[in-house]
């Protein structure tokens, strides 16, 4: 009985610490150094999208909403933000904030 304790509490200390280190790697993108939010006062809640390293606009009340923001302009869809040269550029930059992995990113479980 005491090995089967001993077990039980091995296996517990190691759930903790798995789920604490794919915890802190959930937000990542929020300990890089992410541009302000964009100031349009038409769309009051700017999302920051980790995958692609710019700002969507998340306000279903607003005429931006589903619009990307980055380098100053607004795009009113994915397509046109990645045909951007100067989004094309910005990506394959080392000032690139993009290309998360993990829960948030959209890519599924592990990146």
């Amino acid at each position: 009985m005491k090995i089967l304790n001993k077990t039980k509490k091995l296996i517990a200390g190691v759930s903790t610490a798995s789920v604490a280190a794919i915890l802190s790697g959930c937000n990542n993108y929020q300990t890089q150094d992410i541009p302000p939010k964009p100031t349009n006062k038409e769309c009051r809640d700017w999302e920051w999208d980790a995958d692609d390293g710019v700002y969507e606009c998340d306000d279903t009340n607003s005429h931006y909403f589903g619009h990307y923001y980055h380098g100053g302009r607004f795009f009113t869809s994915k397509s046109s933000l990645l045909k951007s040269s100067s989004y094309k550029s910005y990506k394959s930059s080392s000032s690139f904030k993009g290309g998360s992995t993990g829960f948030g990113s959209g890519k599924g479980f592990g990146g």
